[in-house]
């Protein structure tokens, strides 16, 4: 059989195949010791959580994107009463390879969802790492020679369950990929603040096009992981956010080529400075489905690029 050829070495080159999450039967609105996240418990607590079909338009919004560009997407079988949005969280793939995340054991089923997917990739191409090792797509982010990984290295690593990709997860992928630069950021984590809750690496920084990046300064627990960006890309190549943009995440836009980026129609701000700086922006509507701390980057995962 012609297995998938998978091809991921960047953020942003010319996008081929994709897996996109479905909002489709997503399942009670959670209670609040369900929720995964300070976002989700912040619209849970006050009646604004995202109904079904909101999610369900916003998503199919992306859809339409990508038929325009004639990328090939895949979407989850349906689980019912499941949340499959968010494909970036439950696998990844660097280079060839595809990595299956070890996720929080209740979203198990999201894998299972894309086994049809992973059936169409050369099995000796595809990893499930040990037990041991924490490691999420949101966190793993590549650029060419680098891959970037946020984790948290707090003692309380365990007590988080914001905390998604461990230092097991840097030093495996490490191992794998002798010949890259991977770097690991620690970043903040809240149990109940979102607006302090990085709680994945695309939630404060993201590359766009070759050379530029947004990124949120605060969203790093050592000023030193800042700063080894803002050198590695240059001051005048970075969009620096805020605290409030951090919060409706500005930094998880997604790149479908070196100069096409979908990004969430209200973020007037940066959307204005990918135009100045030359990139096309395909605006679609996602407030909804950001009310669950993610956003387009999390509910999208590439599986080619040229």
């Amino acid at each position: 059989m012609d297995y998938l050829k998978l091809n991921i070495k960047n953020e942003t080159s010319r996008l081929r195949a994709v897996v996109l999450g479905t909002a489709q039967s997503n399942g009670p609105i959670p209670s609040i010791d369900e929720a995964y996240d300070p976002k989700s418990l912040e619209h849970i607590k006050a009646g604004t959580y995202p109904i079904e079909k909101d999610m369900v338009k916003e998503m199919e919004a992306v859809a339409n994107v990508f038929k325009k560009y004639d990328v090939k997407v895949f979407r989850p079988e349906l689980v019912e009463d499941y949340n499959q949005i968010f494909a970036r969280d439950i696998a990844f793939v660097i280079d060839d390879i595809f990595f299956k995340a070890n996720i929080l054991p209740e979203r198990d089923e999201e894998l299972d969802a894309i086994q049809y997917v992973i059936d169409q990739i050369d099995p000796q191409k595809v990893i499930r790492p040990p037990e041991e090792v924490h490691v999420e797509g949101g966190d793993v982010m590549l650029w060419n020679g680098h891959i970037f990984i946020g984790t948290y290295k707090g003692s309380d690593y365990k007590e988080y369950v914001t905390a998604r990709t461990n230092m097991e997860g840097v030093e495996f992928i490490k191992s794998l990929f002798p010949n890259k630069i991977v770097k690991e950021f620690d970043l903040v984590k809240s149990k109940i603040e979102p607006r302090d809750n990085a709680l994945h690496l695309d939630c404060c920084f993201q590359p766009v096009g070759k050379t530029k990046g947004i990124i949120y300064k605060s969203g790093f627990r050592e000023e030193s992981d800042y700063v080894y960006l803002l050198k590695l890309f240059g001051k005048e190549n970075l969009f620096h956010i805020t605290r409030e943009e951090m919060y409706h995440m500005n930094s998880n836009v997604f790149s479908i080529d070196d100069d096409v980026v979908i990004s969430e129609r209200k973020f007037t701000r940066l959307n204005a400075w990918l135009r100045k700086n030359g990139f096309t922006v395909e605006e679609v509507p996602y407030a909804e489905i950001s009310k669950q701390e993610g956003l387009l980057r999390c509910s999208t995962m590439p599986l080619i690029r040229d």
